[in-house]
C-alpha cells in the first residue's frame, strides 16, 4: 500500500526485489543506486546480521511525472535470499506495491529459483496479497555466465502468468533499468487507477 505524504506532496511506493540467495538482488539495487543522481536519492541502508543482508534506499525519479500533483518516491528493498530467513522476508513484503523476482539463470540454480518463487507466492498469500494481481516483473539475471538455461525454458517454469520479463547482467547493468522501469510503470498505472 502506497503511503501519501501530504506535507511533501509525495506518494511513497515500495518495490521489493525477491529471489534465491546470490541471484543478484543486491547487485541490481547497488547498480541503480550508483547510477541515480545524488539529489534524487536517499541514503542506502544495509541491515546486516552475521548471515543475512537486507538493502534498501529511496529515490525520486523525476522523469516519471506526477500523479494528481504528487511526486512519486520509490523505496527499493531486497530480501535475504535464503528461505531460512522467512520471517525477514515476510516483514519486508508488508505494504509492498510491486515485486521484481530475480532469477539466477544458471542451470544448477533452477531448483532454488522454483523454491524461492513458491515462497514468494506463499508469503504474499499469507499477508492477503495475490501475486497475479500485484505489479510484478521477472528478471533472468546472470545471462553472461556459461551454464545458463535458455530464456524460453526459464519463462516456461518461472513465468507462467507471462508478466514482463527481462534478461539481465546486474554486474554490468544490462536489463537493470529496463526491469525497474517496467515495474515502476505498472505501479504508477495502479496508482492512477486509484488501486
Amino acid at each position: 500500500m502506497s503511503f501519501i505524504n501530504y506535507s511533501s506532496r509525495e506518494i511513497n511506493c515500495k518495490l521489493v526485489y525477491y529471489g534465491p540467495g546470490l541471484c543478484g538482488k543486491t547487485t541490481n539495487l547497488q547498480y541503480i543506486y550508483n547510477k541515480t543522481k545524488p539529489d534524487a536519492k536517499g541514503k542506502m541502508i544495509s541491515l546486516a546480521t552475521e548471515t543475512e543482508r537486507t538493502l534498501f534506499f529511496d529515490f525520486l525519479p523525476l522523469s516519471l511525472g506526477e500523479i494528481r500533483g504528487f511526486k512519486t518516491r520509490f523505496h527499493l528493498y531486497t530480501v535475504p535470499g535464503q528461505v531460512f530467513y522467512d520471517a525477514s522476508r515476510k516483514l519486508i513484503l508488508k505494504g509492498v506495491d510491486g515485486v521484481c523476482f530475480v532469477a539466477d539463470s544458471q542451470m544448477e540454480r533452477m531448483e532454488a529459483n522454483i523454491e524461492s518463487l513458491e515462497n514468494l507466492r506463499d508469503n504474499l498469500t499469507e499477508q492477503g496479497y495475490d501475486l497475479d494481481k500485484l505489479p510484478y516483473v521477472v528478471q533472468y539475471n546472470k545471462r553472461d555466465l556459461p551454464s545458463v538455461v535458455p530464456v524460453e525454458e526459464l519463462s516456461e517454469v518461472l513465468n507462467s502468468t507471462r508478466v514482463p520479463e527481462f534478461e539481465g547482467v546486474a554486474t554490468t547493468g544490462v536489463g537493470v533499468f529496463d526491469t525497474l522501469k517496467a515495474l515502476a510503470k505498472q505501479v504508477l498505472t495502479e496508482l492512477r487507477k486509484g488501486g
